[in-house]
């Protein structure tokens, strides 16, 4: 068993991995699930460390052996990893099983990423009485009601598990709503004049209207967050009587954000 290759629609990880242990074999197994990649360290048959493009250790084990589908490749080799897991394989596959529950019912609860969770207390009402302890606790300076489960993920470097495991404590008390501001509109070029400036984007007050509509943003809107091709921006908005399914950007925005007339884009109200 130097080397040892398949598919996960024939073997699961969980069984590929339990056959390294039974045979003591040290060496790398990486796996590709569609987009995704992953890579756990064998040592005398113990995985001692795993890694994922967004996670290390433990939790990358457990993002691992989830997948059901993709390819593996073992490779008997010296191990040169550092030791971020001190469990069993045995360990491991039972807790991954109970991560994989978790993780099934809080994305139950939060079924889209996009979405904000808005606390609707502040300072130490928000926490009073409920049990959120260590790593969780990171989330809670990033509830502002603009970033999405998404940003605070990329920000803070917690996986989804940690992230809406806190949301749904919040969530479950009464204290957090998820909203769903994000709107996916059709680019036009801003046409400027004589009284009417471009240095901003301009969409329909039916939005302004349905915005304000939520907690955070019932104070107004100055700001929207736009998603292009290469990440976020942040541009003062105005709103006024227009087409509902349209975005109104000045020609030299769209030049740098690389949009062509009748490009999508998402936005959502921003700080």
């Amino acid at each position: 068993m130097s080397n040892l290759k398949g598919n996960l629609e024939s073997i699961s990880l969980i069984d590929v991995s339990q056959l390294l242990n039974v045979n003591r074999k040290t060496g790398m197994l990486k796996i590709t699930s569609g987009k995704s990649q992953g890579v756990l360290h064998f040592l005398n048959g113990e995985v001692i460390h795993a890694e994922t493009q967004s996670d290390k250790g433990e939790m990358a084990a457990y993002q691992i052996l989830e997948w059901t589908s993709g390819s593996f490749d073992f490779v008997a080799a010296s191990v040169n990893a550092p030791t971020t897991i001190r469990r069993s394989v045995q360990d491991l596959v039972m807790d991954s099983a109970r991560v994989s529950d978790s993780r099934k019912r809080l994305h139950g609860l939060f079924p889209d990423l996009s979405s904000v969770p808005w606390p609707k207390l502040a300072g130490d009402a928000l926490l009073e009485g409920l049990k959120i302890y260590g790593e969780d606790k990171k989330i809670v300076p990033w509830l502002d009601g603009y970033r999405s489960f998404q940003d605070i993920m990329d920000a803070t470097g917690l996986n989804d598990v940690a992230v809406l495991q806190a949301a749904a404590t919040l969530k479950e008390a009464g204290r957090l709503d998820a909203l769903q501001p994000e709107l996916t509109l059709r680019v036009v070029t801003l046409k400027g004049g004589l009284f009417k400036k471009t240095d901003r984007l301009e969409v329909a007050t039916h939005h302004e209207h349905h915005w304000r509509a939520m907690g955070p943003y019932e104070g107004g809107i100055e700001r929207l967050r736009l998603m292009w091709p290469s990440g976020p921006a942040v541009e003062n908005v105005h709103f006024t009587t227009m087409e509902e399914a349209i975005i109104a950007i000045p020609k030299d925005l769209q030049s740098a954000w690389g949009l062509d007339e009748g490009s999508v884009v998402k936005v959502r109200p921003a700080p």
